[in-house]
Order: C-alpha cells, then structure tokens, then sequence
C-alpha cells in the first residue's frame, strides 16, 4: 500500500522519510515517491494493509543497478490500535524494475542475495543490503530512544 496513505502517527511520518533519506544516501540520484500505486478499484483490491510502500526513480536506465526504478516494500506487523508506536518491521523487498518488467528482487529473507534475469552489479547489491540493515535499525525499538 501507498507510504503516503499508511503513515498515521508522527513518528512514522518521520520514520518513512528517514527511509527516504537513507535511500538517497545510497542513491543519491533516485526520486523517492511515496505513492507509486494508482488509486484505482483493482490496485485497490490488492492493496496490503502490511505493507508500506514506496519507490524511487532514477533519472534513466541504469547498467549498474541494472533497472530504472526501485520498488522498496517494508513488512510490517500493526501495533494495538491506538498505540503511538512505530510498527514492527518484519521485512523488506527491493524490486528493481523497468517499464517492461521486474528485473531482479533482494529480500530479507535468506542470504539477502538478489534473485532474477538481469542482477544488479555486486557493489549495488552491497548498498542495497546496507539499506536495508539500516532501515531494519530505524524501525528497532532503540531508535526511538535515539531520535529524542
């Protein structure tokens, strides 16, 4: 589901555009988007309340990272309604896409390697993994406490 549709407290407002921040860190030439769904009645239909998306855009086809686009989705598990804090991440996916298709997918699960036709260049894949362990350590109980 959209980050911008999903984000309901302030400290996860601050939490997904520290995920922007870090991101750009890596990629410093991507366009973070908080909306890459379109609202329409069959997005709608597959849209994962556990799920917080968002993208970014390179400003064209990249050979190193091997697609144009990143698709960033954050597994998240609900906190007790009503409750201030930040969800539990469960997990991430990368997706590297270009118009025509996904080229390649990096999870959190397993060896974190990349998997599909066209593999991003090992250097990407390292700063892809870095990313991810640094949003996993946004979203840890700790970083509440850091932040202040």
């Amino acid at each position: 589901m959209n980050a911008s549709e999903q984000v309901r407290s302030v400290q996860l407002a601050q939490t997904v555009a520290a995920v922007a921040v870090l991101f750009r860190q890596h990629f410093p030439d991507a366009r973070a988007n908080l909306t890459p769904w379109r609202d329409d009645p069959q997005t709608r239909a597959h849209a994962e309340q556990e799920s917080l998306d968002l993208s970014f855009h390179l400003p064209g086809w990249s050979p190193r990272s091997q697609c144009r686009s990143f698709l960033v989705q954050l597994r998240l598990e609900r906190p007790p309604a009503g409750g201030a804090a930040l969800p539990r991440l469960l997990g991430v996916t990368i997706r590297g896409l270009t118009y025509e298709s996904e080229r390649w997918r990096l999870a959190s699960l397993g060896d974190w390697q990349p998997t599909g036709t066209h593999l991003p260049q090992p250097a990407v894949v390292e700063a892809l993994q870095a990313f991810v362990r640094e949003v996993f350590e946004l979203f840890s109980p700790d970083a509440s406490a850091h932040a202040a």
